[in-house]
């Protein structure tokens, strides 16, 4: 039996890139049961790309009750819904057969990464506050994407002077904005930039000399999207939710990595339970960024542990 449920989350407090703000995450959950064991997965319908609560439970709603991993990979295209089935499935087999997903996928047992933690859109002022309150986490990733960021740059770094810092533009950018901006991401210690141009419009990035790391978010979804992404991106962002599951992830890692990418592993904005496969991806790779978790106000029982350390990997209790 497959159950997909609508549930709200509250953040801590209200979240805000260049597309919007929200006050909660809204995610669906879904229930897969057979022979008497419960796998569950965890999706964030995501309206950039066309997704909405309503169409991506009818995606799972449609599909055949006793849908196996592999057939999943054609009967759904990339995005939440098949995320959601395929952590499911995973968890399913875990349970049934007692191992861990790391030890049914072939993979090391994983370790803790650290995180990125993300500070919202706002005021310069209110987010140099936000990067003092948070000066002590080791890599602080801010959400821009409007014509006037230099004075939120000056901010962030005057507030966090010695923590790592990646911006996250969202597609908020002109090809002029960026070039402006480029000579002072890295006189403020700017160590990465994600997705600055929309998608579309970022053949210009081919064009002009990358003084430091672009990675590819929207523009990169799955194994399909990474010839696109040839000479304009040096970094690609992993998002479950993008690439339809754990299955399709650990293939375009692996995928990313050979043709000469950096490799990025981040999240949208949900629990523990949408983390916790995405945590076995993580291992190794150059950014990781789920911290989805601790933006929020309540969080699912068994939640991911994060300290000094980063973030772990999940117990049983929670998921695979």
């Amino acid at each position: 039996m497959i159950s997909v449920t609508a549930e709200s989350f509250r953040l801590a407090e209200v979240f805000t890139i260049s597309r919007g703000s929200r006050s909660e995450a809204k995610v669906l959950t879904v229930r897969i049961m057979r022979g008497g064991v419960s796998g569950w997965g965890e999706c964030v319908p995501y309206a950039r790309y066309g997704e909405t609560l309503e169409s991506v439970a009818a995606q799972i709603e449609g599909l055949p009750e006793g849908i196996a991993r592999a057939e999943l990979q054609a009967a759904l295209p990339a995005g939440a819904g098949r995320n959601a089935i395929d952590c499911a499935l995973w968890d399913l087999e875990a349970k049934a057969t007692g191992r861990r997903v790391w030890e049914l996928a072939g993979l090391q047992a994983p370790r803790p990464e650290v995180t990125c933690f993300t500070l919202s859109l706002d005021t310069p002022e209110k987010m140099r506050a936000a990067a003092a309150r948070h000066a002590q986490r080791p890599i602080l990733k801010i959400k821009l994407g409007t014509p006037d960021d230099m004075a939120r740059l000056e901010a962030v770094r005057a507030g966090a002077p010695k923590s790592t810092i990646v911006v996250d533009a969202n597609e908020g950018w002109s090809a002029e904005t960026y070039t402006e901006l480029a000579p002072h991401l890295l006189r403020l210690g700017v160590a990465m930039v994600e997705q600055p141009l929309p998608v579309g419009e970022d053949g210009m990035l081919a064009e002009i000399a990358r003084p430091l790391p672009v990675c590819a978010d929207e523009s990169c979804h799955d194994r399909a999207s990474l010839p696109s992404l040839a000479g304009k991106y040096d970094m690609a962002n992993i998002k479950l939710d993008k690439t339809g599951g754990l299955t399709e992830a650990l293939a375009l890692k692996d995928a990313a990595l050979a043709a000469g990418f950096e490799v990025m592993v981040g999240c949208m904005v949900g629990t523990s339970l949408a983390m916790a496969p995405a945590v076995l991806v993580a291992q190794g790779v150059a950014v990781t960024d789920l911290d989805g978790p601790l933006l929020l106000a309540e969080d699912r029982a068994h939640a991911l542990q994060f300290d000094a350390a980063g973030v772990h990997p999940p117990s049983r209790d929670l998921w695979g």
